[in-house]
């Protein structure tokens, strides 16, 4: 059988395997707890019955995602850029950087909510941070890791630092900076949602995904909250897909890893 074939009809049998243990399970827990796990046909129903809702939701959160996706981008090349050209500023920043790491960002959230008011500056901040780590430490790393016998021939051949930079190390860092984009693009959406749920508001047909969950959790509506997830889930793949066509036309002509894999 081509692989081809084989790459479409495994994932197929996979989801149609998934959609009978679905059913399984909501026929296996009676009747009167099937509410708690609805099934493709009622999703599918809400799909229909909220679709501007939903869109609107999606919208919303969207530009929450993507507003603070590009900031993170944007101040975590800064920042990544000035820690790897001198090992003072990193050794003296670097701790603080995996502390902050390590503070769940919904603390903040209320912190925001009084500084920048509940709603998308809000949103678009919390996404930020959450996007903000992985991005500078992955690209920090690149930036740093260059193979020191390149750095020595550019340094014999007197090329000056900024021709070291973007023509050695900055080259050398894509492969890092694209895994952290990778990491970022998966939590840019999930960002976003948690944004929705501490600091979000409706005002103005504001409300995103996050905030839409909540009003169909409290008004019961299972389905339509099922619906909810799986427009979230469909937010996430598109970003990790345009980072990961990104990654594959800046890298698959000269790194490894493509090379391997178009073998």
């Amino acid at each position: 059988m081509p692989k081809r074939l084989l790459n479409v009809l495994l994932p197929a049998a996979t989801g149609a395997l998934f959609i009978v243990i679905w059913y399984a399970i909501r026929f296996s827990i009676g009747e009167e707890m099937q509410f708690l796990l609805p099934g493709p046909g009622e999703i599918l129903a809400a799909f229909r019955d909220n679709g501007d809702s939903l869109a609107r939701a999606a919208l919303n959160t969207t530009e929450g995602a993507l507003l603070g996706f590009a900031g993170a981008i944007v101040v975590s090349a800064a920042l990544a850029l000035t820690l790897s050209l001198s090992s003072l500023v990193r050794v003296s920043l670097y701790p603080y950087l995996m502390m902050l790491q390590m503070t769940p960002v919904i603390i903040f959230a209320p912190i925001l909510v009084l500084w920048v008011g509940a709603g998308l500056k809000s949103v678009v901040v919390i996404t930020f941070l959450i996007c903000f780590f992985p991005l500078v430490v992955n690209t920090t790393q690149g930036l740093i890791s260059t193979d020191r016998n390149l750095v020595e021939l550019f340094r014999m051949y007197r090329a000056s630092r900024r021709q070291e930079i973007l023509l050695l190390r900055v080259p050398a860092a894509l492969p890092y900076f694209f895994t952290g984009l990778r990491i970022a693009a998966t939590l840019a959406p999930i960002g976003a949602l948690v944004g929705d749920y501490t600091a979000g508001s409706s005002a103005g047909d504001g409300g995103g995904l996050g905030f839409q969950a909540i009003i169909y959790s409290s008004q019961a509506k299972y389905p339509a909250l099922f619906a909810t997830a799986a427009v979230t889930c469909v937010l996430g793949f598109v970003f990790v897909a345009i980072v990961l066509s990104l990654s594959w036309l800046a890298l698959h002509q000269w790194h490894d890893s493509y090379e391997r894999a178009d073998a």
